[in-house]
């Protein structure tokens, strides 16, 4: 059996006390491979080894075409292992295997813009402060330091690789703790990072559990703290960096709306439905797992969903003829089907779905609520499975107020032929993205994050890169003669 070692300061090695932790797979509970589960003392060598590369300069110091260059190979190393981790990724976390080709390919997609945006340049004139013969103005950016980054599971690599290529071109060192439920495809990245030109010390990557995540958190040798997880995690990090005022990005939970107009194509609007509630089996925070549906096209959307929901193919995520593989654990799996019979007892009525698939592995049944009321606990708490509420309105205004009902706002959806009013209503809801008739597409160039209690700052693009530097402004007075100061003669005497 394969197994993964931690990699620190350039090496790979075992854990102080060498304990391992099983990847199991979540399609047969079959073990794939077992990883070192880092102690604390391990976390603290990973950080003292990024905290040496980032002061020594080898890494920050570089010019950022150099730093690029090196980035660029990490997505060489990944286009050529492409089906390498997608296994991984297929067998660790029960992705299908066509959302695990996608998150690969896109990682190396992402990573290789971050290799193009390292050559940005972080230096410019602040116009309309520098003066001719007065004075000069720059702002600086500067990277901000030694990075903790702590990924979830639902989307290992996609997140591994969101964390290191802003931290990376930014100038920054970095250690990254991916999900003690899905560590083999970062696990494996650490062998291709380590074919690279990429110093010891910048990259460093350690697997475990949350024991090591709270000493990244607050180890004083951290700068800055990159998450992406739930919001109850989420407040527990704020808590753990207060004490040393780190800076952090945390893209946080959701519980976003998707909502179908009346004038909407119903056949597009339908397909659209299922693929934002239950890609990748739900358990995607910025899913559409509130479904508003608009009371006049409500029988007959419903009827569509339910008719086309049950055609869907569950089964093995290797297989591309099937739709929707496993939940990622028995303890998600136990999770989803408890918040089932809440919804049962909250009196919803599911539509279609509600169990279990198979006699192994962790299957259910794509679900869906009607009779749903958006204070249910069904409506607002992240259920993160497949598991979706519908809920009716009568017009645009009841529309925004039921989205805008909740303590998170990631994302949302807007299903119309009318493109004015779809961007009309996406203007008033309390969001970071709206797709109109589309869904989940993220990209590279626009920021992605939350508002409310989906989290704080943004991913992607320059915003995502300015959350990996320090904002420094630098006056270069021209005045040479100190009696043309206008501070001369009243603090400062005279002659």
């Amino acid at each position: 059996m394969d197994k993964y070692l931690l990699y620190i300061n350039g090496e790979f090695r075992e854990s102080k006390d060498k304990n391992y932790f099983d990847s199991i797979n979540p399609a047969d509970d079959s073990v794939n491979a077992q990883l070192s589960k880092a102690t604390v003392d391990d976390a603290k060598d990973a950080i003292a080894a990024a905290r040496e590369a980032f002061d020594d300069g080898r890494w920050t110091n570089l010019p950022g075409a150099e730093r690029g260059r090196m980035i660029k190979q990490i997505v060489d190393k990944i286009n050529e292992h492409k089906d390498k981790l997608i296994e991984l990724e297929v067998k660790d976390s029960g992705s299908t295997i066509r959302k695990a080709t996608e998150d690969i390919m896109l990682g190396a997609r992402t990573l290789n813009y971050y290799s193009k945006m390292a050559s940005t340049v972080f230096e410019e004139n602040i116009e309309g402060l520098s003066k001719e013969g007065i004075s000069k103005n720059l702002l600086v950016r500067e990277p901000i330091g030694v990075v903790a980054s702590i990924i979830p599971w639902n989307f290992p690599f996609k997140m591994a690789i969101w964390k290191l290529g802003p931290a990376l071109a930014a100038g920054c060192t970095i250690v990254l703790k991916p999900s003690s439920e899905t560590s083999l495809s970062v696990a494996e990245l650490a062998k291709f990072i380590d074919e690279t030109d990429i110093p010891k010390g910048v990259i460093n990557i350690v697997t475990g559990g949350s024991d090591i995540g709270t000493e990244m958190v607050s180890n004083p040798l951290v700068d800055k703290v990159a998450f992406t997880g739930s919001t109850d995690v989420g407040r527990t990090i704020m808590k753990n960096a207060a004490p040393t005022l780190k800076k952090l990005t945390l893209e946080c939970g959701g519980k976003s709306p998707n909502i179908i107009l009346d004038d909407a194509d119903m056949n597009m609007a339908v397909d659209g439905a299922i693929y934002a509630g239950f890609y990748h089996q739900g358990q995607c925070c910025e899913g559409g797992t509130r479904l508003l549906v608009h009371e006049k096209i409500y029988d007959e959307f419903t009827s569509k969903l339910k008719e086309k929901i049950e055609k869907m193919k569950i089964g093995d995520p290797m297989d591309k003829a099937n739709d929707n593989g496993p939940v990622v654990s028995k303890k998600q799996f136990d999770s989803v089907m408890n918040y089932i019979e809440i919804g049962k007892k909250e009196g919803a009525k599911i539509l279609t779905g509600g169990n279990k698939v198979g006699d192994k592995g962790y299957y259910i049944q794509p679900t869906i609520f009607t009779d749903v009321d958006n204070k249910m606990r069904i409506a607002q708490e992240e259920i993160f499975g497949p598991v979706v509420v519908i809920i009716k309105f009568k017009d645009d205004d009841e529309a925004v107020r039921i989205s805008n009902d909740s303590e998170f706002g990631l994302a949302a959806g807007i299903w119309s032929t009318n493109d004015e009013r779809a961007l009309a209503l996406a203007k008033r809801l309390r969001t970071g993205t709206v797709w109109i008739n589309e869904y989940h597409l993220l990209a590279d160039r626009a920021p992605f994050g939350g508002y409310k209690q989906s989290g704080v700052g943004r991913e992607f693009g320059v915003d995502g890169l300015k959350e990996y530097t320090e904002a420094k402004h630098i006056h270069i007075d021209e005045i040479k003669d100190v009696s043309k100061k206008f501070w001369y003669g009243t603090v400062v005497p005279k002659g």
